[in-house]
C-alpha cells in the first residue's frame, strides 16, 4: 500500500509490503524490513534491520507524535489515494470556471448532472469508484454545467476530464 508522510513540513513517499508476517517499507530508494507488534495501546515494539526499538504513540488531530530512542517524531500519515483526492480532487479553477479531473484511476457510478444545468458550490457533479472506495466531487463555485465528458460505467485516468463548470 502507497502512503505519503509529513515530516517536518517535508512529503515522503512511503510503500508498505506485507511479507512473512513483516513489513517491507520503502521510502524513497531506502528499503528496510520492519517487524512491529503493539503490546499495549500507544506502545509500539520495533525490530528494524535487526535493532529493537521501543516507541510511545500518541495521536491528535491526525497527526501523530512518536518518541523513539530519545527523539521525538510529529507525522501525519495518508494512504497516497486519499492525499491525492484531498488536494486535487475538488477541481481546478480556470478563468472564472471550474474544470473537475479524475486525481486517479477509477470507474464512473454516478453521473449527478447534465450540460446546461444550473450548480451551487457544494453540488455533487459525479462519484468516481477507486480502489474500492466511492468519491463524490462536488462543484466549488456557482455556476452552469458546460460538458459532461463521462457516462455511468466508464473508466478514467488520472487527470482525465469529468466535468467543466462555467
Amino acid at each position: 500500500m502507497r502512503f505519503v508522510a509529513e515530516l517536518d513540513a517535508q512529503a515522503l513517499p512511503v510503500e508498505v509490503t506485507e511479507v512473512a508476517g513483516r513489513f517491507r517499507v520503502r521510502v524513497g530508494d531506502e528499503v528496510v524490513e520492519v517487524d512491529a507488534r503493539w503490546p499495549v495501546p500507544g506502545r509500539c515494539s520495533l525490530l528494524i534491520a535487526g535493532a529493537a526499538y521501543a516507541a510511545d504513540v500518541t495521536e491528535k488531530d491526525g497527526w501523530f507524535t512518536v518518541d523513539v530512542a530519545g527523539e521525538t517524531y510529529r507525522i501525519r500519515v495518508e494512504e497516497e489515494t486519499r492525499r491525492l483526492l484531498r488536494r486535487r480532487g475538488s477541481g481546478v479553477r480556470q478563468a472564472g470556471g471550474q474544470v473537475l479531473v479524475a486525481p486517479m484511476p477509477g470507474r464512473v457510478v454516478h453521473v449527478a448532472v447534465r450540460e446546461g444545468q444550473a450548480v451551487k458550490a457544494g453540488d455533487g457533479l459525479v462519484v468516481v469508484e477507486a480502489m474500492k472506495m466511492e468519491n463524490e466531487f462536488k462543484a466549488t463555485l456557482d455556476g452552469t454545467v458546460k460538458e459532461v465528458r463521462v457516462r455511468v460505467g466508464q473508466t478514467v485516468d488520472a487527470g482525465d476530464v469529468l466535468v467543466v463548470v462555467g
